[in-house]
C-alpha cells in the first residue's frame, strides 16, 4: 500500500492553523495568570484553581503543542527515541492534569451553587418565622395601646404623641418582606448564570476530549484501525480544549474583564 504524502500547500496551511492555536492558547492562559497575580481582587480560592488550570494548559502549549505540530508536518519521529518518550510522558501528564482540574472545579461550582440554595432556603425559613413574630408583635402592641389610649385619654394629654410614637416603633414586616424577595431574585439571576458557565463549561470538556477516549477505547479494543489523519485531528481537538479554557471561565466575569484592560493598557 503506497503511502500518501502530504504537499507542500496542505503542510503550509496545517502548519499556520496549528501555530495560531498554539499562540493564542500561549497567550491567553498567559494573560490568566498574570491577571490573578497581579490583581489583588482576584486572590480567591475559585480563581485559585482557574490560575493552576491556566499553568496546566499553558504547560500544553509550550511543551506539548510545537513538538506536535512537527510531528504531523514532517510525518514522522526524527528526535530521537529518548525525547520521544519524554514528549509522550508530558503530553499524558499534562492532559490528564487539565483533564483533573476541570473536574475539580466544576465539583467546586457545584458545591458552591448547592451551599447557597441551602443557605437560601434557610434564610427564606428564617424571614417566615421572623415575619410572623412581628405581626404578632405588632397585634399585641396595637391591642395595649387601644386599652391604655381608652383607659388614660381623660387624664394623660401626652396619651395621642404616645401613640403615635408607638405606630413608629413597630416592625416594618412589608419591607423586610420587599427585600428579601429582591435577594432572592438577584440570586436565582447569579444562579441561572452560575449553571449556564458550568453548562459551558462541562460541554466544550465532551466536546473536546470524548471523541479522543472513544476512539482509544475501539482502537485498543481492536474493532476498528484509524487512519493517521483522523488520530492527529481528535488528538488537537483536546488540545484545543486548551485554549477554550481560558474564554469559557474569564469572558462571563466583571473582574477579569477589568484585570485584562489593564494588562492591555500595561502593554
Amino acid at each position: 500500500m503506497a503511502v500518501k504524502f502530504k504537499t507542500v500547500t496542505e503542510n503550509m496551511l496545517i502548519t499556520l492553523t496549528l501555530s495560531i492555536i498554539t499562540t493564542l492558547t500561549m497567550l491567553l492562559n498567559s494573560s490568566v495568570i498574570s491577571a490573578i497575580c497581579t490583581t489583588k481582587k482576584l486572590h480567591q480560592p475559585a480563581n485559585y484553581l482557574i490560575c493552576s488550570l491556566a499553568v496546566t494548559d499553558l504547560l500544553v502549549a509550550v511543551l506539548v503543542m510545537p513538538l506536535s505540530i512537527t510531528y504531523i508536518v514532517m510525518e514522522r519521529w526524527t528526535l530521537g527515541h529518548f525525547l520521544c518518550e519524554i514528549w509522550l510522558s508530558i503530553d499524558m501528564t499534562c492532559c490528564t492534569c487539565s483533564i483533573l482540574h476541570l473536574c475539580v472545579i466544576a465539583l467546586d461550582r457545584i458545591y458552591h451553587a448547592a451551599k447557597h440554595l441551602y443557605q437560601k432556603r434557610g434564610s427564606s425559613r428564617h424571614l417566615s418565622s421572623r415575619s410572623t413574630d412581628s405581626q404578632n408583635s405588632f397585634a399585641s402592641c396595637k391591642l395595649t395601646q387601644t386599652f391604655c389610649v381608652s383607659d388614660f385619654s381623660t387624664s394623660d394629654p401626652t396619651t395621642e404623641f404616645d401613640r403615635m410614637n408607638a405606630s413608629v416603633r413597630t416592625p416594618s414586616s412589608d419591607n423586610d418582606l420587599d427585600l428579601a424577595e429582591d435577594r432572592q431574585q438577584i440570586s436565582s439571576v447569579r444562579e441561572r448564570k452560575a449553571a449556564r458557565i458550568l453548562g459551558l463549561i462541562l460541554s466544550a470538556f465532551i466536546l473536546s476530549w470524548l471523541p479522543f477516549f472513544i476512539k482509544e477505547l475501539i482502537v485498543g479494543v481492536g474493532l476498528i484501525t484509524v487512519s493517521m489523519e483522523l488520530g492527529h485531528f481528535l488528538t488537537w481537538l483536546g488540545y484545543v480544549n486548551s485554549l477554550i479554557n481560558p474564554l469559557l471561565y474569564t469572558s462571563f466575569n466583571e473582574d477579569f474583564k477589568l484585570a485584562f484592560k489593564k494588562l492591555v493598557k500595561c502593554w
